[in-house]
C-alpha cells in the first residue's frame, strides 16, 4: 500500500488541497500506485469529503500533536514550501514535492524550495503545474538530504560567544 501525504502545516492553503483532492489528481495519484491520501489541511477552509473504497482512501484532518506518524508512513509528501515542513520532510528521508504559494507576497518559500531542488533534494511546483510534475517526476532521482550537526553549529556559537578559542 503506497501512501501521499500532504501538510500545509499551521496555515492555510486552501488553492493545495482542491488541486491535490480533485478527481484528476486522484486519478494520476492511483495511476502512480498509491491508494491512499493523508490530508492536513490546517486552517484552511477547503474541507475535502473523507471516503474509502476497494482501491483508494483519502483522509483529512485539521491538525495532530505531531505530523511524524504521517510523515514516517508516508511513500510521497507534498507540502506547502515551509521551512519546517520542508525540513522535516527531507529528514525523514522522504521524496518531498514542495508546492509555491504564489499569492505570498516577498515568497522567501519559493527561495528555499528553489535551492533544495538545485541541490537535488526535492521537486517543487505551483498548483497549476502540480499534476504535471506528479506525471513526469521521477523520484529516484532526488538525493538524500544530509542529516543535521548541531555539534558543528554549538561549535561556533561556543566561539562567537568567546567561550572557546
Amino acid at each position: 500500500m503506497k501512501r501521499a501525504f500532504v501538510t500545509v502545516g499551521t496555515t492555510s492553503f486552501d488553492e493545495l488541497i482542491e488541486c491535490v483532492a480533485a478527481y484528476d489528481s486522484l486519478q494520476i495519484l492511483k495511476s502512480l500506485g498509491y491508494n491512499r491520501l493523508v490530508l492536513q489541511i490546517g486552517r484552511g477552509t477547503v474541507v475535502p469529503e473523507p471516503f474509502s473504497s476497494d482501491s483508494f482512501t483519502l483522509d483529512v484532518y485539521r491538525f495532530k500533536d505531531s505530523l511524524n506518524e504521517d510523515l514516517q508512513q508516508a511513500d510521497l509528501v507534498i507540502s506547502h514550501a515551509g521551512a519546517g515542513s520542508c525540513l522535516e520532510s527531507l529528514e525523514k528521508g522522504k521524496p518531498l514535492v514542495v508546492v509555491i504559494n504564489e499569492k505570498l507576497m516577498n515568497n522567501h518559500q519559493f527561495e528555499l524550495a528553489k535551492q533544495l531542488h538545485k541541490e537535488g533534494h526535492l521537486f517543487y511546483c505551483t498548483c497549476s503545474t502540480l499534476r504535471g510534475l506528479l506525471q513526469s517526476m521521477d523520484l529516484s532521482t532526488l538525493k538524500c538530504y544530509p542529516p543535521g550537526q548541531p555539534e558543528k553549529f554549538s561549535a561556533f556559537l561556543d566561539k562567537v560567544v568567546g567561550l572557546q578559542k
